[in-house]
């Protein structure tokens, strides 16, 4: 029964874009709607990481509900009797709330995506043209159902390392994902030929944030954000002394090595200097790449707000060391990473339809 409370509870909240999509003046509806959904995806993935480092992931130790209910008020007994038995634990009403509205918001997601689903299938059904086809909507299904099945295993395994940060690039990829297809239903400016011969360039730019992303998730779901304390040397070395076997172990229980041990600073140091130091390679790349793009017309904004978004991403970064970790910083920081995914998301796809003739079927 609170497996159907949370479905209506989702689809309650869901109503709301889906209103507004529907009152708002627009001559696709469809193409605002993936807007729409895009945006609250990105939205998503920033409140992810609010849950995350609030500690906020266990708040509710079971899945899809909070102690076998639809809400922390139903559960508000259980809830506290383990606050009560381990206050410094993972389980209080403030977590509880945080993990619940992460929940509700990301089956409002799958609402809507639904809603995009079906919306393509019927258009294919009465041959009405929607300018794409149904199959993405589909796809887009079948990914945030395993990024649902990733959610339930990062509670359920008790925030392995691993789990986390494949649920966390899951989200990030149903971001791209969504962006692109956002990209393909909007109208685009005079396209640029010659900037075709930049798309190796932006395929490399996207793969290098991508693992750069997936590092940041590592060092997160390790807690080794303040494995190192002063910039640009990390506790006053260079090259710190550093575990790399123990930090890099990838299938291990949070805080433990892959022997069962605990994990030692020089692992957690490890996995810190290695994003930091990979960062300066992605930042210059970026800097340089969208410096390049800045000459052709119809990607100079994109590569401006890549150009800002880096800037922010090394302010919030360096902040999140010499500040000790605030919590809206790092907030921002994990927003950052995934609105500069978003933007080479769209950068990509400029460059791909500035090929002359038509390059992408529908």
């Amino acid at each position: 029964m609170f497996v159907l409370q949370l479905g209506l509870i989702g689809l309650c909240i869901a109503l709301l874009p889906l209103s507004y999509v529907w009152v708002k003046a627009d001559d696709s509806k469809f193409r605002k709607l993936v807007w729409v959904t895009t945006f609250l995806t990105l939205d998503l993935v920033m409140f992810g990481g609010f849950t995350r480092l609030t500690d906020s992931g266990l708040g509710c130790p079971d899945w899809p509900g909070c102690y076998g209910t639809a809400s922390p008020f139903v559960a508000h007994a259980e809830i506290t009797a383990a606050h009560q038995a381990l206050p410094s634990g993972p389980v209080s009403m403030t977590k509880a709330w945080i993990e619940m509205i992460h929940r509700y918001f990301a089956m409002a997601i799958g609402v809507l995506i639904i809603a995009q689903t079906v919306i393509a299938w019927a258009a294919r059904w009465r041959r009405q043209p929607l300018h794409v086809s149904p199959w993405w909507p589909t796809g887009l299904l079948l990914l945030i159902l395993v990024q649902g099945a990733f959610g339930a295993w990062t509670v359920t395994l008790k925030l392995q390392p691993a789990i986390v940060t494949l649920h966390l690039l899951l989200g990030l990829a149903l971001l791209g994902a969504l962006g692109w297809l956002a990209a393909r239903l909007t109208p685009l400016p005079t396209p640029n030929p010659d900037a075709t011969r930049w798309q190796t360039a932006a395929w490399l730019a996207l793969a290098l944030l991508v693992v750069q992303i997936a590092l940041g998730g590592w060092v997160s779901t390790n807690y080794a954000v303040l494995a190192c304390t002063d910039f640009p040397t990390c506790n006053g070395y260079w090259v710190p002394p550093m575990n790399f076997e123990q930090g890099f172990h990838l299938w291990r229980v949070l805080g433990m090595t892959g022997d069962g041990e605990v994990i030692t600073q020089d692992a957690l140091v490890a996995i810190h200097w290695t994003h930091r130091a990979f960062a300066v390679v992605v930042l210059a790349y970026l800097v340089w790449f969208a410096l390049k793009l800045r000459r052709f017309s119809s990607l100079r904004r994109l590569a401006d707000g890549v150009l800002l978004i880096v800037v922010i991403q090394f302010v919030t970064g360096l902040s999140n060391i010499v500040l000790q970790w605030p919590l809206p910083v790092a907030v921002a920081h994990n927003g950052g990473a995934a609105l500069l995914l978003l933007l080479l998301v769209m950068l990509n796809f400029r460059i791909v339809s500035s090929r002359p003739g038509p390059t992408i079927s529908t």
